[in-house]
């Protein structure tokens, strides 16, 4: 599988430089899924753009998704007739955007799509998330058919969580990427 073809999907505005996001697109050549707007995201927008990007591959993708962007996955495969063109994803720390807070923040990502994913996930999620708990991210993983790996009390699994180059995760992205 060539590095072009594991995108990485950032959440709402997107994924700084210290993020583990941003470190393996550096050090492994993957493609960033570039938004027209990661402030107001769309969820619309981010479908489409997603698509646009997958129909331009000469391979099945894999998605390395944070945050919104695992929401971004579900509701793309709740709606895509190209979900072929994906092989696999590893989904990390998904908000629950029919929280209160998060709803009035992100109106176009509730609800949450609970259709199960027609390709191999994994599910990442930490033990003291602040924009989903640990039920609600087992729920995620259990309606999406995900595997469910618990990253023990890591906060939202962003560069303020202090994972660096995170190879335990990279590791659950490499055998992914071989199904």
């Amino acid at each position: 599988m060539k590095a072009s073809a594991v995108l990485i999907l950032p959440g709402w505005q997107n994924s700084g430089p210290e993020h583990w996001q941003s470190r393996w697109e550096r050090a492994f050549g993957y493609t960033r899924l570039e938004q027209h707007d990661w402030q107001r995201p769309l969820r619309g927008d981010w479908i489409a753009r997603l698509e646009e990007v997958l129909l331009a591959l000469d391979e099945p993708a894999v998605l390395v998704a944070h945050s919104l962007g695992c929401l971004h996955v579900a509701v793309w495969a709740s709606h895509s007739k190209n979900t072929h063109r994906v092989k696999a994803a590893l989904l990390v720390a998904p908000p629950d955007t029919e929280r209160d807070e998060l709803r009035q923040m992100l109106p176009s990502w509730a609800p949450v799509p609970m259709n199960k994913l027609p390709f191999q996930s994994t599910l990442l999620s930490s033990q003291n998330d602040p924009f989903c708990s640990p039920a609600r991210a087992l729920a995620f993983a259990s309606a999406w058919g995900s595997a469910p790996m618990d990253a023990g009390p890591g906060g939202h699994l962003n560069s303020e969580s202090g994972l660096g180059d995170w190879p335990q995760a990279h590791a659950e992205l490499q055998r992914l990427m071989l199904v």
